[in-house]
């Protein structure tokens, strides 16, 4: 865990500087632009000779960055990159007299680079937000004595005390007592786990009753939560194919555009009628017409529209390369947690004794459950309120057994809400001719109600399905769009959350590691896959995808860990997300053929020598204004 927290501080050192870096690009080639400005401006009323220098200001702000970076690369991996292709153009254009084509080179690139980097540039602030899942210190059981030790120093075997209100500093196995443990932090499940003796407890999760022995039974650096830490940070540094496409692609343009740049200044002199002076002003029109200027305006004003249209509709993509891999998406895995599901329980069902009274028993089941902190009380008594019970009563005696229930002494006798066991399993199973096992078969949460005469009421509990969930999954599956569940829950919950949902598939249990290996699975069988969720737990999901979509109400890991995020919570979004990136994938495949067709068109002009520079620059600068237009249409939805 030291070896963690070391390079976590590492990497806040470099998003410090990354910031301060990603800001200075900006404003560097804004300032380049306006130089540009005033150097046309200067040139205009017959002042070229004063506009040179402000020129010349335009190309060493603007192209600085970019410049320092094209070298740095070329010196690391021995090899020239397109940086230093529009470096040498700008260059090449400046010698032959063209100073404002030059500088406007310099300026695009350095403004497209600048941005893309700003929105692109999100480097591990989820693990930041994991490392406090993570309690520093934790009550050592020594002979009987308690002492506070830093959790780090947590050894196998050794005992720790978990109060209520605390979060577990490691896994390990109970080994006295019984409590209820938040579990949404590490499996999704909104309900609280009843766990005893012998039973496994995963360091994140948060005690919500009573007090429990723990002993250690794994190093602190193989906890789950340091497992979901390494995976989010193996899965963010792992490339992309299309990345590494591009980056092979990189050199070898610059290696073909340079190539032929000095084959067309010194070959046509010695082959062909051309003067010197002739090849080297074809050479000088080649660099600038190859330059890759129109092939960068082909994808970033798309993308950067795209980008504007989805944040007005509440769709918050972090990078223009996450919009681009939403237009290919062929599968989404959801959690259900908070996602497909609202997120916290609610009372579905209540079945009563033949003969008993729905207000007073709901009454007198809220009255207890009133003085408990467990979340199924909360919905019980959220739901008596509901149903008009606003005057709870005052019990003469309250007793909360954790991972139980709740009973309570009232004038009228002792009443008991809780499990089964807490009620008597045979009465309970017989209940109503066994109308609990039915709803457990439901996916659902039986909570028991007894009186002085026996089990009077059923409550059944669950986390139901958001209003809008199966309009947005009819509407991703009219695209082609394979859906598959994740969740932590039983095999019945799950079951019976994937009917009313509409998704294709499910897996239940799934644990946050196995969560990562569906995605994969998913991705060999299917193809490009998105992820939905938005706990804790399903950061090393939303790293592993391709895509990762977090709910704006989610926690700030899953905020952090996705690349897209439904700001108003709302599922339909993502249909609406992933037509607009087909659209813009769409455009920016149309800029591409057509900046390409350009090129070689000036290219072969050029070399047929019916080409002039400024001729070359109205054909080279036009296409790009042209490609720019078509990727602004987005704006329009």
């Amino acid at each position: 865990m030291a070896a963690t927290t070391e390079r976590l501080v590492i990497n806040n050192r470099r998003n410090r500087f990354g910031k301060w870096k990603d800001h200075a690009e900006l404003l560097a080639a804004l300032v380049s632009g306006v130089l540009i400005v005033v150097g046309w401006l200067l040139d205009s009323y017959g002042l070229a000779a004063a506009a040179i220098p402000v020129y010349c200001g335009a190309f060493m702000i603007g192209g600085y960055a970019k410049a320092r970076e094209g070298m740095e690369e070329t010196f690391k991996h021995k090899q020239l990159n397109v940086e230093m292709l529009m470096v040498f153009a700008a260059v090449g254009a400046a010698i032959i007299g063209y100073w404002a084509e030059g500088a406007i080179l310099i300026f695009i690139f350095a403004l497209s680079g600048a941005l893309e980097t700003y929105t692109m540039d999100k480097s591990h602030k989820e693990i930041s937000a994991l490392m406090k899942l993570q309690p520093e210190e934790a009550v050592l059981l020594e002979s009987g004595q308690e002492t506070i030790v830093p959790a780090a120093k947590l050894r196998i075997g050794d005992s720790i005390l978990i109060r209520p209100g605390e979060r577990v500093p490691a896994d390990g196995n109970i080994i006295e007592g019984m409590t209820a443990l938040n579990e949404a932090a590490i499996t999704g499940e909104a309900i609280p786990v009843t766990k005893a003796v012998g039973q496994e407890v995963f360091a994140g999760t948060l005690n919500v009753q009573g007090s429990v022995v723990v002993m250690i039974t794994k190093p602190m650096e193989e906890t789950m939560v340091q497992k979901i830490i390494r995976m989010v940070q193996t899965a963010k540094e792992e490339k992309s194919p299309s990345q590494l496409f591009i980056e092979r692609f990189e050199g070898l343009y610059v290696k073909v555009v340079l190539i032929a740049v000095a084959l067309v200044a010194l070959l046509p002199p010695l082959l062909f009628d051309w003067t010197w002076l002739n090849a080297w002003y074809r050479a000088m029109i080649l660099l600038v017409v190859a330059s890759p200027c129109a092939l960068v305006a082909s994808i970033m004003p798309a993308v950067l529209s795209a980008i504007s249209a989805n944040a007005k509709r509440g769709i918050l993509f972090k990078g223009g390369v996450h919009v681009e891999h939403a237009g290919k998406i062929k599968a989404i895995a959801f959690d259900k947690t908070g996602t497909l599901t609202k997120g916290k329980p609610e009372v579905c069902d209540f079945i009563l004794r033949e003969g008993a009274n729905k207000d007073d028993v709901l009454l007198h089941a809220a009255s207890i459950e009133h003085h408990s902190t467990h979340p199924l009380a909360e919905a019980i008594v959220a739901y008596a309120k509901e149903k008009g019970s606003t005057r709870l009563l005052n019990p003469i005696q309250v007793q909360d057994t954790p991972g139980a229930g709740v009973k309570g002494r009232f004038d009228d006798g002792e009443w008991r809400v809780g499990q089964a066991a807490f009620v008597g399993e045979q009465e309970a199973e017989h209940f109503q001719n066994g109308v609990a096992k039915k709803l457990a078969a439901e996916g659902k949460t039986v909570v028991f109600i007894q009186d002085t005469n026996g089990i009077v009421g059923v409550l059944a509990l669950r986390d139901e399905i958001r209003p809008e969930t199966l309009a947005a999954m009819k509407a991703l599956q009219k695209q082609g769009i394979q859906l598959v569940m994740l969740t932590g829950d039983g095999e019945e919950t799950a079951q019976a959350i994937a009917e009313q949902s509409g998704v294709d598939r499910y897996v239940s249990r799934c644990m946050p590691d196995k969560k990562a290996e569906e995605i994969k699975r998913i991705r060999q069988e299917i193809g490009t896959v998105a992820m939905v969720g938005d706990g804790i737990n399903d950061a090393p999901a939303l790293a592993a995808a391709d895509l990762g979509v977090a709910m704006g109400g989610g926690s700030d890991v899953a905020l952090e860990t996705a690349d897209m995020v439904l700001m108003k919570n709302e599922l339909p979004n993502i249909a609406d997300a992933i037509k607009r990136s087909k659209k813009m994938n769409r455009i920016v495949k149309q800029n591409i053929v057509f900046s390409i067709a350009v090129v070689l068109l000036l290219v072969l002009s050029n070399f047929m020598q019916v080409l002039d520079l400024p001729l070359g620059v109205i054909g080279h600068e036009g296409s790009t204004i042209l490609v720019i237009l078509n990727g602004l249409r987005l704006l329009n939805g």
